[in-house]
């Protein structure tokens, strides 16, 4: 062990509380994003009595570590008391004054400990991270008055980057509304026809994966924009979406130009639809510097500029009023939307020309602000990632 490491297990222990009495009701999971989650089970005609309770300040993990995309599922109960699948271990740190439960979820969220967690898996059909592997975890306690400082300074990050997340937010909720009162008002209502997306795409491109490595002809490097990357890209932030290799002549195809507009063909959920969207504007490009293209689960659209916000925001509104439901099917267990039929079939009021370029104008300002915030998010969190091991590490070991 290092010098000055301890045990996990000197300071946790396991709790076993069943719902026996049915008092609570809020039923949750735990993703791999270290968050408890609504649960997306099917209830319904389901005894809840032996679902085990996780109360304020405790924590949950998935022990199967396998097919969880190299990471573990745990977290810390922030809210109120919940009930989760008596599949999850729930545990405890037995003395908040020698150990800060803030600081050990601190401690959990590294991508080190994930790959600690998988490497340690065992199992031949589902891979375990069990309870004794868990308390065999050497981590630095510092005093309690160094960790909770350590806290402090991680949430200080935090909390700026949250609330430079609601700005966003509320940027976004100003186009949706601008977009309402423009476009579904009487007056220029009457000035519309009526017509599909298809009559303002100029040409789709599709999507490719390539390799993870370079390998004989993939040589060609790019930044793969997934489905689940839609999100935080619509933000300024393409960090988290994965390096690949292809082939030179499928960059000079594939590759994402200014104002393209990248869609999600397959994934969702059960209560999540296909169809996402991300805008990616020249900012974006410059921002990144590296190829962008999408993969071959996403589609690119190059649409007509003078049409460009109007296109996007009222995509962006028919997915948020769940639209695209009525257009996806499944197989092999997985979502896919069905692009074509949309695009041609879902009737849309189409604005002339001026009225689209002055909708243009108004929200190309409030766009360009939503990447600018989006960019300063991005090098906080990448900032705060770095501080993290400085922090439990450098600090921890110089003491």
């Amino acid at each position: 062990m290092k010098e000055r490491y301890r045990l996990l297990g000197d300071f946790i222990q396991p709790v076993d509380e069943r719902n026996k009495e049915l008092k609570v009701d809020y039923l949750l999971g735990v993703s791999i994003s270290k968050q408890f989650i609504p649960s997306i089970a099917n209830i319904v005609g389901t005894d809840l009595s032996n679902y085990k309770i996780v109360r304020t300040g405790q924590f949950a993990y998935g022990p199967v570590t396998s097919r969880n995309g190299e990471k573990i599922s745990i977290a810390l109960l922030r809210d109120k008391d919940c009930i989760i699948s008596s599949s999850y271990t729930v545990f405890e740190v037995t003395d908040n004054e020698r150990l800060d439960p803030e600081y050990l979820m601190l401690w959990f969220s590294r991508p080190e400990f994930d790959r600690y967690t998988r490497y340690m898996s065992h199992g031949s059909v589902r891979e375990i991270f069990d309870w004794d592997e868990l308390c065999k975890v050497e981590l630095p306690v510092p005093s309690i008055e160094k960790q909770r400082g350590i806290v402090k300074a991680y949430n200080t990050i935090t909390d700026r980057i949250e609330l430079k997340r609601k700005i966003n937010d509320n940027l976004a909720e100003t186009a949706n509304a601008l977009f309402c009162k423009m476009f579904f008002s009487t007056s220029i209502a009457e000035k519309c026809d009526t017509g599909t997306f298809s009559q303002l795409i100029k040409e789709t491109v599709g999507g490719d994966w390539g390799q993870e490595q370079p390998k004989g002809n993939y040589t060609s490097k790019v930044t793969c924009i997934r489905g689940t990357d839609i999100p935080a890209l619509n933000l300024g932030s393409i960090s988290a979406a994965p390096t690949r290799y292809i082939l030179p002549k499928n960059l000079s195809s594939k590759r994402i130009t200014a104002d393209n507009i990248v869609v999600e063909i397959s994934g969702g959920s059960p209560v999540q639809a296909t169809g996402r969207v991300a805008l990616i504007p020249d900012a974006v490009l410059a921002h990144h510097k590296e190829e962008l293209i999408c993969s071959n689960f996403c589609r690119v659209m190059n649409v007509r500029s003078e049409y460009l916000y109007f296109f996007f925001q009222y995509w962006t509104y028919l997915y948020r009023n769940g639209v695209m439901f009525n257009y996806e099917n499944s197989s092999t267990g997985l979502k896919n939307f069905n692009f074509a039929a949309f695009v041609s079939e879902e009737k849309i009021q189409i604005p002339p020309i001026d009225i689209a370029k002055r909708f243009n104008a108004m929200l190309e300002p409030i766009y360009k602000e939503i990447f600018s915030v989006g960019f300063e998010i991005e090098k906080l969190g990448a900032a705060r990632e770095l501080l993290l091991p400085h922090l439990m590490l450098h600090d921890f070991s110089s003491r």
